[in-house]
């Protein structure tokens, strides 16, 4: 069996590299070669100009796939363990690790650690670059590991701030979510250097490697679910156990392609170097921005659980929702053009960054307006579609989509905010973007108070998309004043393009869907099929009126 998933993994291995390798439009032999010499220009191979857009076609196909699959490892979670108290711990023990994963790994870490890499990649040789990485991998991991093993031994104590009505109520519960918080809490150190190994990746271009890898947590949370709960006494512990086995094998994934370009590090505990410094430098205001919408998540489910039962459900299953074009289309723009952005700072050119800025908010509104469209329009059908059965009722489905619409309302802010921070981050200023975060969070909870009366769980999440909106505005306007970001030429032409094909879009939908208690009345199969046919008929007429308005695909070429 182990020999049979290895060799999957190999053939997946290969496939993703000739993805990349296609991308480049280069053949492995002279990929191999480009990253071997051991000179700075021969090691630098940037998304060039027309290549950004096929990168983030790449980052958002794997995102698809991963957010698709968390989908499914959901309602197999439902489906194994329903809303139990073993989920309730499971789900708990699980959220601690993976908090901690956004301030280390996928936010603050990468934010401060790319800008520097690209300028050592830039400006140095290619010794100078693999001492930088042998640095950061030997600092970074020993603190993870000395942190982890701190914490799984204290793993009981750390349940409690998080779930305090447990230590009373139930305390069978908070003893469980401590004996799974010690299986999960080593997912930390291991997805913090799998994030340290795909920002490496990304900033050589490799972009199909770190965007897959993320596929490898559902795929293995689902076979825990599905195939191992029968080997334990207590069954939700083998989702623990499935966490761990994600964390390595995510890891272990991704070290054969550092190897290939000749980055694979030898970690040396060093933080008298210069670039580790600057990169401990760039991550305190970085925690600190990313802590801040983290603690605006906190205070919605804080003021949630004041609402009537199933608020914080409704908000959650909205926001998921939502999380799926967000990170299909906004993160992977982001993260493609993170990299480009702090090469083109470090080689001054000015005027190929603000193009760049501008080309990520053109794809932005080309896809995040008919996203958000959808999401308005067929609330209540994609809900019934995705999840009603069971529990999840009509009357659970008709709240749901109450807080999904305002939601949407903010999405193309959501997206926004994704492409516009990269802008300060690529210029290595991180605290700009903390202190318009706060900002925005103290909008944000304002808001919250002033519309939890009137509005209930809708108005929590409409003051969120309303802060958002806010948040774009401020980092808008402090680019512009830098002098980094002007619009480029074409705008009012492609405003008007989006206008027609969107209308052209609203009446397709429009023309098609049907009534909620239709919807409601079909079968699964015909759900999913009426579902299907609207998405493809109102995005072949969203499209179509594009290219008869005259937008060629060479305009979405940076």
């Amino acid at each position: 069996m182990f020999n049979g998933f290895t060799s999957v993994i190999n053939r997946v291995s290969v496939c993703i590299e000739y993805i990349d390798l296609a991308n480049e439009n280069q053949t492995p032999d002279n990929n191999q070669q480009a990253f071997q010499d051991s000179s700075p220009e021969s090691t630098d191979t940037p998304v060039k100009s027309g290549k950004m857009a096929r990168s983030a076609g790449v980052v958002s196909m794997f995102t698809m796939m991963s957010r698709i699959l968390g989908l499914v490892r959901d309602m197999v979670f439902a489906y194994v363990f329903g809303a139990s108290a073993a989920a309730d711990a499971f789900f708990v023990a699980f959220k601690i690790p993976n908090f901690l994963r956004r301030l280390f790994a996928e936010g603050a870490f990468a934010q401060s650690f790319v800008p520097v890499l690209s300028e050592y990649k830039v400006q140095k040789d290619k010794e100078e670059v693999k001492e930088l990485i042998n640095a950061v991998a030997g600092t970074l991991g020993l603190t993870l590991l000395i942190f982890s093993a701190v914490a799984i031994v204290f793993a009981p104590w750390l349940v409690i701030p998080i779930a305090p009505g447990w230590y009373a109520n139930d305390p069978d519960k908070l003893v469980l979510a401590g004996n799974i918080l010690r299986l999960t809490f080593p997912y930390l150190f291991l997805i913090s250097m799998t994030a340290f190994a795909g920002s490496v990746l990304n900033t050589y271009g490799k972009f199909a490697v770190p965007a897959f890898t993320p596929i490898l947590l559902n795929i293995c949370l689902i076979s825990a679910a599905l195939s191992s709960t029968h080997f334990f006494d207590v069954p939700v512990m083998a989702l623990g156990w499935g966490v761990m086995a994600a964390g390595v094998a995510q890891l272990l994934f991704q070290l054969p392609f550092l190897a290939r370009i000749g980055l694979l590090p030898r970690p040396v505990f060093n933080t008298a170097h210069e670039g580790v410094k600057r990169i401990l430098k760039l991550m305190t205001p970085a925690l600190f921005g990313v802590s801040v919408s983290q603690i605006n998540l906190f205070f919605d489910t804080l003021l949630a659980s004041f609402l009537m039962t199933g608020s914080v459900s409704w908000l959650y299953y909205s926001d998921r929702l939502v999380e799926l074009p967000l990170g299909v289309i906004g993160i992977a723009i982001g993260t493609v053009i993170l990299p480009n952005l702090s090469r083109k700072h470090t080689t001054q050119s000015g005027e190929a960054f603000a193009h760049t800025l501008d080309w990520a908010v053109r794809m932005v509104l080309l896809i995040g307006i008919p996203s958000t469209i959808g999401l308005l329009l067929l609330a209540e059908p994609i809900l019934v579609v995705l999840f009603e059965g069971g529990v999840f009722d009509d009357f659970t489905v008709m709240k749901s989509a109450l807080s999904l619409r305002a939601y949407a309302l903010g999405l193309l802010a959501f997206m926004l905010i994704k492409v516009l921070a990269p802008g300060y981050f690529a210029r290595q200023d991180t605290k700009t973007p903390v202190a318009i975060g706060i900002k925005a969070m103290v909008l944000n909870m304002v808001l919250n108070l002033i519309f939890i009366f009137p509005l209930a769980h809708v108005g929590l999440a409409l003051a969120t998309s309303i802060s958002a909106f806010f948040n774009v505005l401020l980092l808008y306007r402090g680019l512009r004043k830098a002098g980094v970001y002007q619009f480029q030429p074409g705008w009012p032409r492609f405003l008007l393009q989006l206008f027609l094909s969107s209308a052209f879009m609203v009446a397709v939908v429009l023309f098609l869907n049907k009534d909620i208690s239709v919807w409601l009345g079909w079968g699964g199969m015909e759900r999913a099929g009426h579902m299907g046919m609207i998405i493809g008929a109102a995005s072949l007429g969203y499209f179509a009126v594009l290219w008869l308005s005259g937008f060629r695909r060479h305009e979405m070429k940076v």
